[in-house]
């Protein structure tokens, strides 16, 4: 997706492809991965090979600690998962956009649902990709939204656009918050308020409001039908992230 012109993705256009791979004379680009687990950080870092590539790349456990690094340095490109403990990552998106509106920001996530991609636009971000692509589809849409475009894989282009015009209607969970999306997609995981509380730095009355929130916008009458609902419209975590091993894995599908 170009910005103002609507949704493109470079899966399907073989010169983008090429343009993708790694080699010399290639701008750098300074980067921040932001996202809390070290394992997917490190397999990101292989993946992306900043020595290769001639970028530069630091990382952030959290979105305050992001926001410290952006405010300390300067950086070309956040690459930002969207579930992290504390602030959440579309929190996160909306800051950066509106402190630091020279970032561009991609959006790296592990849900596969145009719901996430279309709350990932509208908090401000410039593209978005699950974590299950391949290493050559991330390098390419790094590359394009730091080169100033706008970028969704393949899997989720249609459906976002389906959404835009209007020729796909909205899911029931379209009107929750993305507070609110988070602790539906912890019960739906089996977590307990207290523990949800704790994940969220939230009190358990304030996630027992959250969930009755979403019952009636949901029209559900508890939390059997809330997990029902969301296994079906598969808003529960999977899990969990894909492994160093994997992810270090698709570096060879950049080489090659």
């Amino acid at each position: 997706m170009h910005d103002n012109e609507g949704i493109e993705n470079d899966a399907s256009d073989p010169s983008a492809r090429q343009e993708a791979a790694p080699g010399p004379g290639l701008p750098a680009i300074r980067m921040l991965l932001v996202d809390d687990h070290a394992i997917v950080r490190e397999g990101l870092k292989r993946v992306l090979d900043p020595q290769g590539n001639g970028w530069e790349l630091t990382e952030a456990v959290t979105g305050f600690e992001a926001l410290e690094l952006l405010r300390a340095h300067e950086f070309d490109l956040a690459l930002v998962d969207l579930s992290m403990p504390g602030m959440p990552g579309l929190e996160l998106v909306r800051r950066i956009k509106a402190e630091f509106a020279r970032v561009r920001i991609l959006v790296l996530s592990m849900h596969a649902q145009e719901q996430y991609a279309l709350r990932a636009f509208k908090a401000g971000a410039n593209g978005y990709v699950t974590k299950d692509v391949a290493a050559l589809e991330l390098v390419g849409a790094v590359r394009r939204v730091a080169a100033g475009g706008a970028y969704v894989n393949e899997s989720l282009a249609e459906q976002v656009v389906q959404q835009l015009n209007g020729t796909r209607d909205a899911p029931r969970h379209s009107l929750l918050s993305d507070r609110e999306i988070e602790v539906l997609q912890r019960i739906a995981a089996g977590q307990r308020l207290t523990d949800i509380g704790d994940a969220l730095h939230l009190s358990v009355k304030t996630v027992s409001t959250h969930k009755t929130r979403i019952q009636d916008k949901l029209q559900l009458s508890g939390t059997a039908e809330l997990v029902r609902y969301a296994m079906e419209n598969r808003i529960d975590d999977p899990a969990g992230p894909p492994t160093a091993s994997s992810l270090a894995d698709r570096k060879d599908e950049v080489r090659h």
